[in-house]
């Protein structure tokens, strides 16, 4: 359930970047954006992972 919480957190610090990028033109905001949402893909995929684990041990 960690990981869960870390992918909400992460969304949630990523919204000031995607106001400044989408709203006010910020290259260097889009970035950030671009970082967080690779860190998103690598995070799902690691909750991915475990949920199929426990299933499996099941």
């Amino acid at each position: 359930m960690k990981k869960f919480t870390d992918v909400k957190n992460l969304v949630a610090s990523l919204e000031a970047d995607a106001d400044k990028f989408y709203n006010k033109g910020n290259s260097a905001a889009g970035t950030r954006v671009r970082k967080g949402m690779q860190d998103l893909k690598n995070l799902a995929q690691a909750i991915r992972l475990e949920i199929q684990e426990s299933k499996n041990k099941e």
